[in-house]
């Protein structure tokens, strides 16, 4: 069995207890078997336990078998000095400490069907491991998880927001504009969208706030997207020449049109669309990160990102080609809903945290348990199984559940998976 579930074995206490004994033949009691180590160094730290008459108090490690110490190199490490029973499932050598002296072994024993339910789990071929077992476990379970697989997945985000914030010298404007001009492309233009709004800082936009036209110049001339075609309507020709003049007063560099992705798109979420909206949002917003931390309740955010393309995009989905649907092209929910749940939330919850401003972070996990939860493949899944997400705050969780733990097989990490290894 892997090491991971003989660890998995040991902090739940799971094996024989009475009447143990080492390899050695010493008597053994187990007073404490320590707490996990999720850094690197033995598996456990601040064990107890009474060999003979003696109480020792230090670490545990685990093996498969006893002389993967020496494969893993321990025996030269000052650090494995203080491990007082080394816990293996197969003694196959004895091992010794940096100065030579002996280190009790101890063979796991435990029965025979936590494995059985272990290898079933890990062996299953279907969505989840516990697909065929779900029906097992008693749902409160899954939902008292929530809240701890709903700061995991926040606290992915925001390490992605700290590290982009590190980059750009803790500029918190900055920060919040590349990543909501990413997230404006959503998966299939979130890179050049990201590129865009590097080439372009928030500070040179800003100078020119008072003109939607002088926006959309800068925004679609650093997109590559006015490199396009030599000729155009006069929109197109207006856009360019006011860039042009821009270019030359800012110094800048643009990006490469061909970055950015129009096949297999719905027209309404093309770039061009995305662009103008963008423009649109910084145009209508007075300071946008500022507003952001000022906003208490979804219907003020909705309203916030309730932009629409400006009037050329009515009757156009691309630069000189008029569309015969002719309407106008606003964000629609689901999108004001998709930025909401991926920057807004993540953003707050991190800045509450570096400004230690906790209300900020209550605000954010507010916003998703007043969101309705999210239509995708993952949760429609869920809802066969009969999960039913009532939030944006549940579906998070059962996407991070999908993701981080079922994709990877790890069961013995989850509460579910947990459950159903430990019946006998």
């Amino acid at each position: 069995m892997p090491e991971e579930f003989l660890q998995y074995i040991w902090q739940n206490k799971l094996f024989t207890t009475n009447h143990i004994k080492t390899v050695e033949g010493d008597r053994l009691e187990i007073i404490d078997q320590g707490r996990k180590n999720t850094d690197s160094g033995p598996d456990f730290f601040n064990a107890k336990i009474k060999l003979n008459e003696t109480t020792w108090a230090g670490n545990i490690e685990i093996h498969k078998s006893a002389s993967d110490w020496q494969k893993h190199e321990h025996t030269n490490d000052k650090a494995y000095d203080n491990v007082i029973l080394h816990v293996v499932e197969t003694a196959d050598t004895t091992i010794t400490r940096s100065n030579g002296e002996l280190i009790p072994t101890l063979i796991l024993n435990y029965p025979e069907q936590l494995k059985h339910n272990y290898q079933k789990l890990i062996n299953a071929q279907t969505w989840i491991a516990c697909e065929n077992q779900f029906h097992k476990v008693d749902p409160i379970l899954l939902q008292l998880g929530f809240n701890r697989l709903m700061i995991e997945r926040l606290e992915t985000k925001t390490q992605a927001i700290v590290e982009q914030l590190e980059q750009n010298n803790n500029n918190w404007e900055e920060t919040f504009f590349q990543l909501l001009a990413r997230m404006f492309g959503f998966k299939v233009n979130a890179l050049p969208f990201e590129l865009l709004a590097k080439s372009l800082s928030i500070q040179t936009l800003l100078k020119h706030k008072n003109s939607l036209f002088q926006l959309e110049a800068l925004l679609f001339g650093n997109s590559g997207l006015l490199n396009q075609q030599l000729l155009g309507d006069e929109y197109y020709i207006r856009l360019r020449d006011e860039y042009s003049f821009l270019y030359k007063k800012y110094k800048l560099k643009g990006i490469e049109g061909h970055l950015w992705k129009f096949m297999r798109l719905r027209p309404p979420n093309f770039p061009t669309i995305r662009i103008s909206q963008l423009a649109a949002l910084i145009y209508q917003t007075e300071g946008l990160f500022s507003k952001i931390l000022e906003i208490e309740t979804i219907e003020e955010l909705k309203k916030l990102f309730k932009v629409k393309a400006s009037e050329y995009w009515d009757t156009h989905y691309n630069f000189n080609k008029p569309s015969k649907n002719t309407q106008p092209k606003e964000l629609g929910d689901t999108a004001a809903h998709i930025l909401i749940i991926n920057i807004i939330v993540p953003f707050l919850f991190v800045y509450g945290e570096k400004q230690n401003k906790h209300h900020l972070k209550n605000r954010a996990l507010g916003f998703l348990e007043n969101l309705p939860a999210e239509n995708n493949s993952i949760i429609s899944k869920w809802a066969k199984l009969g999960v039913q997400a009532r939030s944006a705050f549940d579906s998070q969780a059962l996407l991070q559940l999908k993701n981080y733990y079922c994709e990877s097989k790890k069961c013995l990490n989850c509460q579910l998976g947990v459950k159903l290894v430990s019946s006998v």
